[in-house]
């Protein structure tokens, strides 16, 4: 079978099963009394609604561990800026018409003592960032003016203040920065030092725990034998960093009754914001993550989406919020395939975390897509993409349990129920290293 025929084939195979799976329309045959997936749309807003919803947690670090957190409180400066007049360029402060008599012995640098005022028709050598000696009236640049014995000649007109940097030039103490919500990023930093700050108050990154369940997985060595390679561990720890979490722990779980017991423990016990659990999530004989949701009391709030791949994923809160005793907690259970939980990934855990981070949730974009695209009957399909200047190539290798096409995209087209003709405009989701994620 051709590499083209391959691709008709999941088509196919995806479309019949959607055609007799639950149909998500409203009022449609076999949908009376059966669970309805979310919408994709509508997914990433209740997510984003969640993480939202509680009390954000600040903490006050140094400018140092700030990096890629969020301003909890508006960043105001505590000096002006410049705090004193200062030289813009290297060159010579001037005082009055010249030409100008050079005063004897060494010029005025960057952070000396406040230098002897100028007398009128005096000049000085002066250093880029060094403090004005007071009445002066100029600075010229040292390659717009010449020595000729003890005097100083200008070779263009001087203007009163120029290249001078006045004090408050660029905020009065007390001035508004950057308001609460800002992310930190290394100009951030650089700002909040100038300004006077050594530590910041800042929303601190969530703290997310992955249980990988499996039976069947390895953590070396190629597959054999019905085993196959854990490939979420290595991909999901670092996905979530780039998202801004703080990933606390990464543990496997077995299929089997203890590890269901494990999950259980995990799920009730964890003191992460949230929760990802890879696989579980469907109906099969060792899918545990329903009914331990169920033991544990959490508040479903999207189960299944209506997206391709990764149709089971869901997302749980956990705890009623009740302060000092049971905070409210979240559950990402994302499909055990690995191109269907990065759709879960950016369908559920991203708009989440970055509400629970205080992010803004990313500006969305659309790129006309190179070629014809085939859709899902129902459901909205994620596709790999690779960006070029103008367009969005789709690329192969797209199927749920495959990583090949994703590994070499740039982002994850959104490709509507019943497919995109070639130069329609499709949203595009960035991923997060072609984007710039989160500082680390």
């Amino acid at each position: 079978m051709t590499p083209t025929d391959a691709d008709h084939a999941l088509r196919a195979l995806d479309e019949a099963l959607a055609l007799v799976s639950r149909d998500p329309r409203p009022g449609a045959a076999g949908a009376a009394g059966a669970h309805r997936a979310a919408s994709w749309p509508d997914a990433r807003e209740t997510a984003a609604r969640a993480g939202s919803a509680g009390l954000p947690r600040t903490h006050r670090v140094p400018l140092a561990n700030a990096l890629g957190e969020v301003l909890a409180q508006p960043l105001e400066a505590l000096t002006d800026l410049p705090s004193f007049d200062t030289s813009a360029m290297d060159g010579w402060a001037v005082a009055g018409p010249g030409p100008w008599t050079v005063r004897p012995g060494g010029g005025v640098l960057a952070g000396s003592d406040r230098p002897e005022p100028l007398a009128d028709g005096e000049a000085v050598r002066i250093a880029t960032g060094a403090r004005i000696p007071a009445d002066t009236t100029a600075v010229i640049r040292s390659e717009h003016s010449h020595e000729s014995g003890t005097q100083l000649h200008a070779d263009r007109a001087v203007l009163t203040g120029q290249d001078i940097r006045v004090r408050g030039q660029e905020c009065r103490s007390g001035d508004l920065l950057l308001p609460a919500g800002s992310l930190v990023t290394p100009a951030v930093l650089g700002l909040a030092a100038a300004a006077g700050y050594d530590e910041l108050t800042t929303r601190p990154r969530p703290r997310v725990e992955i249980l990988v369940l499996g039976d069947e997985l390895l953590t070396e060595g190629r597959p054999h034998e019905g085993l196959i390679r854990d490939a979420l561990s290595p991909m999901l720890g670092p996905w979530l960093t780039r998202l801004g979490a703080e990933v606390t722990a990464t543990r496997r779980l077995g299929d089997d009754p203890a590890g269901a017991k494990a999950l259980l423990d995990a799920v009730t016990g964890s003191d992460a914001d949230l929760v990802v659990t890879t696989g579980g999530t469907a109906s099969g004989p060792v899918d545990h993550v329903h009914p331990v949701l169920h033991e544990a009391g959490a508040e479903l709030l999207v189960d299944g989406v209506a997206v391709r791949p990764g149709h089971p994923m869901l997302l749980a809160r956990l705890g009623c919020g009740t302060p000092g005793r049971d905070a409210v907690r979240h559950l990402v259970g994302l499909p055990g395939n690995p191109l269907a939980a990065v759709s879960g990934l950016v369908t559920l855990a991203e708009p989440l975390l970055r509400a629970l981070a205080g992010r803004r949730q990313r500006p969305r974009y659309t790129v006309p897509v190179q070629g014809d695209v085939p859709g899902h009957p129902y459901d909205t399909r994620l596709v790999p993409v690779l960006l070029t200047d103008e367009h969005a190539v789709p690329l192969r290798y797209n199927g749920p349990a495959m990583l090949r096409g994703v590994a070499a995209a740039d982002g994850l087209a959104v490709v509507p129920p019943h497919g995109a003709r070639n130069g329609q405009d499709l949203e595009i989701l960035d991923l997060p290293w072609v984007s710039g994620g989160c500082f680390t």
